[in-house]
């Protein structure tokens, strides 16, 4: 009796250790979604970038910041674009290597406690 206890408190370590890993996993790849959405929109900016380029520096443009229409110079403006975009880059590459990272973690797990998987989510 007090080893079938200890096997279903075991069980129950088990199957909540499971979801936290696929928890954890799912939202990684959220993140991730939202940063490629991000990227895909700063593509459109490349395109912003070009256009600015050949102008001269001291010119007048707007940009649009958290909804407020800010004026500025493409002097300040073609950095701050770039950075962005750098910026994202970084973001999701450390994204994905954690989320690879995370998934092996979980493999391991899996393998180490003989987890076999009876039904995906």
């Amino acid at each position: 009796m007090a080893s079938q206890a200890i096997t279903a408190k075991r069980q129950l370590e088990l199957q909540h250790q499971y979801t936290t890993y696929k928890n954890n996993l799912q939202q990684l790849a959220q993140k991730i979604g939202d940063i490629e959405q991000d990227t895909e929109e700063h593509k459109c900016k490349r395109l912003v970038l070009e256009t600015l380029q050949p102008l001269p520096n001291d010119r007048k443009c707007f940009r649009l910041i958290n909804g407020v229409l800010v004026e500025r110079t493409i002097a300040e403006v073609i950095p701050a674009l770039e950075t962005n975009s750098e910026g994202l880059k970084k973001v999701l590459d450390e994204l994905l290597k954690q989320y690879k990272k995370t998934e092996s973690d979980m493999e391991k797990w899996k393998k180490k406690n003989h987890i076999q998987v009876v039904q995906q989510e």
